[in-house]
């Protein structure tokens, strides 16, 4: 009989036939998610960033500008075998925050009204990747940041984001 992936927290709805959910569920053996043992550390909330901040190294931080590196491995990669769009959506989140912050007072608690990322192309296992921010504008209640992501052999450009951060408390008019 086949290993099943739920647990007992698992809910299977009424709706579904047998066969559904036996699909289902070899769908997700055959990825190995029922073989899945996180550690501790990762059933955390914010767990995803302590992954990703294992990857990314700060280069250069300036008022407005900061650049990074991601070295892809394979806890950061999608089944093709290139940088998982998730971890690049944490990564970008993360070095926008982090430029944004270089403008922005610690008195100001940023919130991230809008994260846009466009895929141009995948990265392969091993390649570095350069992540350079600059703000593109900041103002009472709001910060824009621009990214790149670029290959660091080739300088080629594999994605491209804009960050939006609401300051709050809002400035009064």
């Amino acid at each position: 009989m086949a290993e099943n992936v739920e647990s007992k927290n698992t809910v299977i709805s009424e709706k579904l036939s047998a066969d559904s959910i036996s699909k289902t569920n070899g769908f997700l053996k055959s990825l190995g998610v029922f073989n899945f043992d996180f550690p501790d550390q990762y059933e955390t909330k914010d767990s995803f960033s302590e992954l990703t901040r294992g990857f990314l190294k700060v280069q250069h931080i300036h008022p407005g500008k900061i650049s990074c590196i991601i070295s892809v491995k394979p806890p950061i990669m999608n089944v093709y075998g290139s940088l998982h769009g998730g971890a690049v959506g944490a990564v970008a989140e993360r070095v926008a925050i982090a430029c944004a912050r270089t403008i922005v007072g610690k008195d100001k608690e940023l919130f991230l009204g809008e994260l846009s990322i466009s895929y141009l192309s995948g990265t392969t296992q091993n390649a570095e990747v350069i992540v350079n921010a600059s703000i593109v504008r900041s103002g009472r209640n709001l910060t824009v940041v621009a990214m790149d992501f670029r290959l660091k052999d080739s300088e080629k450009l594999s994605y491209i984001s804009r960050a939006t951060f609401y300051h709050m408390p809002v400035a009064s008019l």
